[in-house]
């Protein structure tokens, strides 16, 4: 007897999703999303503002975008994510519905529903799918992981007291207690 097949979903099934119901799609699975908290938000607004203030001080042509944003990371219909903060550096990536491949810099702010996916599914799509940077910024212990997938290695864990060195920016620390103050 055939065992049952799991059901594989696309993108189409996001889109049917009702008004303000959140799910990411990850090789055919869907992962739900609950809201996030107030802490969350401030770090994706206080993360985001100081990147962007950096790349326009820099004239960089790198563009930032927060959550909710649709990145269609393996440019197919199985896989939609909408990482916390999504750093793309090539704009022929982008059109109206968001990012059609890798990211340069993804930065996912973990919670307790999200803390196996971030740091197990999500590194290893956005490893193979070509991310050059992952950060996990985790509120709950206070620390960031910080993943240099160019150079395939885990560059540190870092508390969020540490002024912490952007991979892909050589003049770029950001210290996340700074950020909250």
């Amino acid at each position: 007897m055939p065992l049952p097949k799991e059901n594989t979903y696309t993108t189409d099934y996001i889109y049917s999703l009702p008004e303000g119901q959140r799910a990411e799609l990850i090789d055919g699975v869907i992962y739900d999303m609950a809201p996030p908290n107030r802490l969350h938000q401030k770090l994706v607004m206080n993360l985001s503002a100081e990147i962007r203030n950096y790349i326009k001080k820099n004239n960089g042509s790198c563009e930032v975008y927060p959550a909710p944003f649709a990145v269609f990371l393996n440019k197919d219909d199985k896989t939609y994510v909408e990482p916390d903060i999504s750093v793309i550096c090539d704009k022929s990536k982008l059109d109206d519905r968001g990012c059609n491949g890798a990211p340069d810099w993804i930065i996912e702010i973990a919670s307790p529903s999200t803390k196996r996916t971030d740091y197990g599914v999500k590194l290893f799509k956005y490893r193979s799918a070509g991310v050059r940077e992952y950060w996990i910024v985790n509120p709950l212990t206070k620390t960031v992981n910080v993943y240099d997938l160019e150079k395939e290695e885990l560059s540190d864990q870092y508390s969020f007291d540490d002024d912490i060195q952007v991979c892909i920016y050589d003049n770029l620390m950001i210290n996340i207690a700074e950020l909250l103050k």
